[in-house]
């Protein structure tokens, strides 16, 4: 490598170190929500804990959401976080309220090895509430379907 690459390499190395130094580490603060199973059971009804606290889903069809139309927002049944806009809404003709994107930092992931072969879950980054599961089926610009069960939402009209 010649002295001018490497000396060039490794300013813009510095650069790159410099700029995520001064990048915010946690852009949203999300408080945490944790609670025990007895007070989760309180809070939601008998299928939002089925689907929510023990990652069940609910029947494709089965959820109103799925079919609504009125601008609003889509907040988490667990902890009323935002996590959808209505804009981000579309019909995938599954049966289950399907998104193509979310809000910025309200969702976080995991591999979920249910049916033997991996899937990737998504839940509220709040109260770690199931919601559903995320696809490479969706329309553009993502290419992405957040297929959401409809009992895990609420929707918060405009």
């Amino acid at each position: 490598m010649k002295r001018r690459q490497f000396v060039a390499t490794l300013a813009a190395l510095f650069a790159l170190h410099r700029a995520a130094a001064a990048a915010p580490a946690d852009p949203v603060k999300i408080d945490k929500i944790v609670l025990k199973p007895d007070e989760w059971k309180k809070r939601l009804s008998p299928a939002q804990y089925a689907v929510l606290r023990e990652e069940g889903t609910e029947r494709a069809g089965s959820s109103p959401l799925d079919r609504e139309k009125r601008k609003g927002t889509f907040v988490c049944a667990g902890c009323d976080l935002p996590l959808f806009t209505s804009e981000m809404k579309y019909d995938s003709g599954t049966g289950w309220p399907s998104f193509f994107t979310f809000i910025p930092d309200r969702l976080a992931t995991r591999t979920d090895f249910k049916l033997i072969l991996p899937r990737t879950e998504y839940h509220c980054a709040r109260c770690g509430g199931h919601q559903g599961h995320v696809f490479d089926d969706g329309p553009k610009p993502t290419g992405k379907r957040y297929c959401n069960n409809g009992v895990a939402l609420k929707f918060i009209p405009s």
